[in-house]
């Protein structure tokens, strides 16, 4: 056992006292929690730094991805905000937070028209307070299940959204499908019905499709006739997709028919005639919702 003299033990006393205070008063244990430092001991938390107020951003839900979501404006611009335990949700005069039975995050869903106030956080936005309509919601909601209503009420309901994107009309084509009539018919062929199917099944696959149909005659026949004649082409080809493929109608943007008009292939020939005889089905994506 050491044994330490009362000379010796004031000595060593002098020299503890001696030591620089930053020595003793902030050391850092190498266990110690980040973003906390230790004076005389006691551990001490490093404030977060503060958050600042963001911009206002308005538009329509058209991704969501944990707590991340990505809102798409009237000009297309697209701003990703995230939700935190934080958020407050708000729907006209009622606050949806913690109360039992009362929606939370899980109401925001894609369509859904939304104000969002944020906060800068590092790098990115954070949503202090996200306000929608309960109209909105309730519209957003029945597409998103696709209940089963009313042709028209549905795309009353569809257009009523879409009608909150200015642009909603610029649209990039993701593919096309022709299919073909005899001469003066309306009549779709094994061959056409086929192809139909296939296209709708393959833009199931496609995230924010919709469809656009088309329908075309070849150059004879009056106007009138080819202008009702390419009409019901478009619509044979809209029932078919429906009640036979499977396409869900508020996922269709209003059918028409354009007669003679952008040719395929020249007039003067049986074989480009016979070309010019279709309904071109569209598979298109909002310009503002593409790539999500």
């Amino acid at each position: 056992m050491s044994v330490i003299s009362k000379g010796q033990g004031s000595l060593f006393l002098l020299a503890m006292l001696a030591m620089p205070a930053s020595g003793a008063a902030y050391a850092q244990p190498e266990d110690a929690p980040e973003g906390n430092i230790t004076v005389n001991g006691q551990a001490v938390h490093e404030e977060a730094p503060e958050m600042t107020e963001g911009p206002q951003v308005q538009g329509i839900i058209s991704a969501r991805s944990g707590d991340r979501m990505q809102v798409t404006a009237a000009d297309g611009t697209s701003t990703t905000v995230t939700i935190t335990d934080a958020t407050r949700i708000k729907a006209g005069s009622g606050l949806f937070g913690g109360s039992r039975n009362k929606p939370t995050a899980a109401s925001l869903l894609n369509g859904l028209p939304v104000t969002v106030k944020t906060l800068h956080s590092g790098d990115g936005l954070v949503a202090s307070q996200i306000n929608f309509r309960n109209n909105d919601l309730k519209t957003a909601a029945m597409i998103h299940s696709g209940t089963a209503q009313r042709f028209d009420e549905q795309t009353a309901a569809t257009e009523a959204l879409r009608g909150r994107m200015g642009d909603i009309d610029q649209y990039n084509i993701k593919s096309t499908t022709n299919v073909h009539f005899d001469t003066g018919k309306s009549v779709l062929s094994p061959q056409a019905k086929a192809e139909l199917c296939a296209a709708a099944t393959a833009a199931e696959g496609t995230q924010n499709a919709l469809m656009l149909v088309v329908g075309y005659t070849d150059a004879r026949g009056s106007d009138d006739f080819n202008q009702h004649l390419s009409e019901e082409r478009a619509g044979r080809v809209i029932n078919y997709l429906q009640q036979n493929c499977g396409w869900k109608p508020y996922r269709m943007l209003t059918p028409t028919g354009m007669a003679k008009a952008d040719p395929l292939a020249s007039n003067d020939t049986a074989e480009g005639m016979a070309q010019n005889r279709r309904v071109a089905v569209n598979i298109l994506v909002s310009k503002g919702l593409d790539g999500l």
